[in-house]
């Protein structure tokens, strides 16, 4: 048998504190420290524990060059097999999962150091919202009484006598949008969103408004968006419920095409699905449309392979889509919010979505807002609330 280790594996040293109820009884504070060693590997959903010597046997084996399993007898005995079992080696022609998996994540172009970051950040059921509200940390208050005086809001780098001040503008109607742009935190979904709004908020942000080809299978799309290397690959899945004369379920968005699939059913409700996608955030979860923005790696690390910008410019083209989101639902009247405090593991499972093709980057939403600021929204100069912040 021909082994070689998997593609990409980082080692990271922890420490593991546990309750040691005999040195709390001899006068200690009932701490036990445990050094550990975590390997995380980007074809792997979870991280493995191993000690040193796995560490240096890893060591010895290359990524890319196969070599007998004789070759490795002085590795301790078992060594191999717990490898293998657990998915940090691989063997040549193996049909196992890791295997599988391995050989996907090496056909995709990955910059090592992004591929770890993108598996090791993803959730599975955190509930973010009642975190946040336990630690104390749901108010401005409460986030200064437990965590101090942030950072100034404005960097002090230069003193104010070497500013030079430009001229203040006049508010056209662009200007006057953004300062109506905030995030939306009350939705009303017992006024159902008319379809008409629904398509256009997507022709708006998503549609392809026109596409280049080089040759049948080389295609390039203009977007309302910019893209990194204008190869738009972030693609929009739809959690709907109440909007007029579209069945509630989840879709997916053609750029193209302009038109709406419905992709699948699910045992349990929108409601349930919509919060846990938010990670709790029932004040998003209450949107009639949740816009689940999903970046296909291989149609950018095509172009940039094994880049270290690749992922940062997936990250930008969610950015951009979602003021783009923001703008369009601002100016047709409707509450908008994106976030990245999501469970990204649970999307993938609605949707269907391998996280190794198709990354969760983002849910953004839209609807009707609600009559009254039921939950706190930041909008200082009244723009959205002037009542509310006139009280």
């Amino acid at each position: 048998m021909r082994v070689r280790r998997c593609a990409v594996v980082q080692f990271e040293s922890q420490e593991a504190v546990e309750f040691d109820l005999g040195g709390l009884l001899s006068g200690g504070n009932g701490a036990r420290r445990r050094m550990k060693w975590m390997a995380h590997a980007a074809h792997l959903d979870a991280p493995v524990e191993v000690d040193a010597v796995v560490c240096e046997c890893m060591g010895s084996l290359s990524p890319d060059q196969w070599v007998t399993d004789d070759v490795l007898g002085e590795w301790p005995q078992g060594m191999l097999e717990f490898l293998l079992a657990c998915g940090l080696v691989v063997a040549e022609h193996g049909t196992d999962n890791a295997s599988v998996r391995d050989l996907q994540l090496r056909s995709m172009y990955w910059w090592p150091a992004a591929a770890i970051l993108y598996r090791s950040s993803r959730w599975a059921g955190v509930d973010a919202a009642a975190a946040t509200q336990e630690a104390g940390l749901s108010t401005a208050i409460g986030l200064r009484n437990v965590l101090g005086p942030p950072p100034e809001a404005v960097s002090a780098r230069y003193d104010a006598g070497v500013r030079q001040p430009l001229r203040r503008n006049e508010d056209g109607d662009f200007d006057a949008m953004l300062k109506r742009r905030t995030t939306c935190r009350n939705f009303n979904r017992s006024i159902p969103l008319p379809q008409a709004l629904l398509s256009r908020m997507l022709e708006r942000v998503f549609a392809a408004h026109g596409q280049w080809q080089a040759d049948e299978e080389t295609v390039f799309l203009k977007k309302s968006s910019p893209s990194g290397g204008g190869l738009h690959p972030t693609e929009a899945y739809l959690i709907v419920r109440d909007v007029d004369g579209l069945d509630d379920g989840l879709y997916h968005y053609h750029p193209i095409d302009h038109a709406v699939v419905r992709i699948a059913v699910q045992h349990e409700t929108l409601d349930e699905l919509a919060k846990r996608a938010v990670a709790g955030q029932h004040w998003f979860s209450e949107a009639h449309v949740l816009v689940v923005m999903a970046t296909r790696f291989r149609r950018c690390f095509w172009k940039y392979r094994h880049h270290p910008k690749a992922y940062r410019a997936v990250t930008m083209d969610a950015g951009h889509l979602s003021q783009t989101l923001y703008l369009a639902a601002t100016d047709l009247g409707l509450g908008a919010f994106v976030t990245c405090a999501i469970n990204e593991v649970d999307i993938e499972q609605a949707f269907g979505l391998d996280p190794l093709e198709e990354g969760v980057m983002a849910v953004g939403g839209f609807g009707w807002r609600g009559g009254d600021m039921c939950n706190a929204e930041f909008d200082p100069n009244g723009r959205v609330w002037p009542e509310q912040m006139a009280q």
